[in-house]
C-alpha cells in the first residue's frame, strides 16, 4: 500500500512530454526577449549619450561663429569709422555676452580649454589695442589708418585665427563622437548577436532532446509493433525516460503480452477441443 503511495507522488510529480517541451521552449523564448531588451536599452542609452555630445558641438560650433562674426563686425565698424574720418567714439560691443560664450567653450570640453582661453586672452589683447583709437584721434602726428593696419589689424588676425582653431577643434570632437555612434550601434547589436547565438544552440540542444527521448523511442515503438503483427515476436522495447511515452510503451507491452497469452490459451482450448473428439 505505501509502496503505491508513493509511486503515486513521483508519478504526479514528474514533468511530462507537454511539460517538458513547454519549458524547452520556454527558455529559448526568455533568452530571446531578454537579449532583446538588453540590446533596446543599450542603444537607447548609447543613442542618447552620443545624441546629447553631438548637440554640445553643435551648439559650441554655433557659439564659436557667432564670437567670430562679434569681432568682424566690430572691427569693421571701426574701419568704417575710420575711412569717413567721423568716428568720435568707439563702437558698441558686448564685451560681457562675448566673454560668457568664451566662458561657457571653455568648460564645454577639456580638449577646447586652452583654446578657449587664448580666444580670450587675443580678445583682450585687441580690445585694449582698440582703445587707443581715442588718443589716436586726438594725436597730430599718427595716422589712424597706420595705426588700424600696422597695430589693431594684426591683433585682430590673432584673434581671428584663434577663433578659427577653437571652431576646428570643436568640428574634429564632432567627427569623432560621429564615429563613435556607429561604434556604440555595433556594441548595442552584440547583445542580439550573442542572444541569437545562444537561441541558436538551444533549438539545438532541444532538438537532439526531442531526437534522444521522444523520436527514436517511437520508432522502436514502431518496429517493435511491426514485428509483434507480422511476425508474432515478443514486444520487447524499452527506453530511458518517465513521461507519458514510457507509460504508452509499457501499456503497449502489457497489452501485447496479454494478447499472445490469450492466443496461447485459445490455441491450447482448440487444441484440446480436437482431441477430445
Amino acid at each position: 500500500m505505501a509502496a503505491r503511495k508513493i509511486r503515486k507522488i513521483i508519478k504526479d510529480t514528474r514533468i511530462g512530454m507537454k511539460g517538458k517541451l513547454i519549458m524547452s521552449l520556454g527558455a529559448i523564448a526568455a533568452v530571446l526577449l531578454l537579449s532583446s531588451v538588453i540590446s533596446v536599452m543599450e542603444y537607447s542609452k548609447m543613442s542618447s549619450y552620443v545624441s546629447d555630445l553631438i548637440s554640445k558641438d553643435i551648439n559650441s560650433i554655433n557659439d564659436a561663429r557667432r564670437l567670430g562674426e562679434a569681432a568682424e563686425e566690430y572691427n569693421l565698424a571701426i574701419l568704417a569709422a575710420i575711412g569717413d574720418g567721423s568716428v568720435t567714439e568707439l563702437p558698441d560691443f558686448d564685451t560681457q555676452a562675448f566673454m560668457r560664450k568664451c566662458d561657457s567653450l571653455s568648460t564645454a570640453f577639456s580638449s577646447t580649454s586652452s583654446l578657449a582661453d587664448s580666444v580670450k586672452y587675443a580678445y583682450s589683447a585687441y580690445m585694449l589695442t582698440s582703445l587707443e583709437l581715442g588718443y589716436v584721434i586726438k594725436s597730430d602726428f599718427i595716422n589712424t589708418r597706420d595705426w588700424y593696419f600696422d597695430r589693431l589689424q594684426p591683433r585682430f588676425g590673432r584673434l581671428r585665427g584663434d577663433i578659427d582653431k577653437l571652431s576646428l577643434a570643436i568640428y574634429d570632437d564632432l567627427r569623432f563622437n560621429s564615429e563613435n555612434m556607429d561604434s556604440s550601434l555595433y556594441r548595442s547589436i552584440i547583445p542580439g548577436i550573442v542572444a541569437v547565438g545562444v537561441g541558436l544552440l538551444l533549438v539545438v540542444m532541444l532538438l537532439m532532446f526531442m531526437l534522444s527521448y521522444y523520436v527514436r523511442p517511437t520508432y522502436r515503438m514502431a518496429s517493435g509493433l511491426s514485428a509483434y503483427r507480422s511476425y508474432g515476436k515478443n514486444y520487447k522495447v524499452d527506453f530511458d525516460g518517465d513521461d507519458q511515452l514510457k507509460e504508452i510503451n509499457e501499456g503497449i507491452a502489457e497489452i501485447t503480452t496479454e494478447n499472445q497469452t490469450l492466443q496461447r490459451r485459445i490455441s491450447a482450448l482448440k487444441n484440446e477441443s480436437k482431441g477430445n473428439q
